[in-house]
């Protein structure tokens, strides 16, 4: 009986032992199920993350974009605006040279209108003296004529005697 308590004994060690252990096990169990839903939520956690920050990126992205798109309209806005300021300062060169070439032409129109009224004086001066020049002709021609007639006369006066 003896071996019989003993065998007991010993079986109840072993099933004891075999408790604690399955105990242990199913402790251990517990922490690795704990362990893993711990795990299982932070994924859901990250996949979390991970769509919000995709969201960001998108986002992120897509003012990228439209920066970029603002960029190059600044940039060609800004090319447009330096082609219209080199247009303006050709024309205002052009506008300088062209108030330049009408002043010039009035100072040329001053200088003409000037020696036109000089010559016009001129003129007046001359036709003066030439009236003067026909009448003393015409008082000449008048004296030649009596001049002539006077001496026609004598030539008569003596062609009779």
């Amino acid at each position: 009986m003896e071996k019989i308590k003993e065998k007991m004994n010993q079986l109840r060690l072993e099933a004891d032992n075999a408790v604690t252990r399955a105990e242990e096990s199913e402790a251990k169990n517990k922490k690795y199920d704990q362990l893993i839903l711990e795990k299982d939520q932070e994924i859901t956690s990250m996949t979390h993350k991970i769509s919000v920050l995709e969201a960001e990126l998108d986002k992120v992205d897509a003012k990228l974009a439209e920066a970029k798109a603002s960029q190059d309209e600044g940039e060609s806005l800004r090319s447009t605006n330096e082609n219209l300021t080199r247009k303006i300062a050709l024309l205002e060169e052009e506008l300088d040279a062209a108030e330049k070439n009408v002043k010039e032409t009035m100072e040329k129109l001053r200088q003409v209108d000037v020696k036109a009224e000089h010559f016009e004086r001129q003129v007046q001066r001359i036709e003066q003296e030439r009236d003067q020049w026909e009448k003393k002709f015409e008082e000449m021609q008048q004296k030649y004529k009596a001049s002539q007639a006077e001496l026609d006369n004598m030539v008569a006066n003596m062609e009779s005697l």
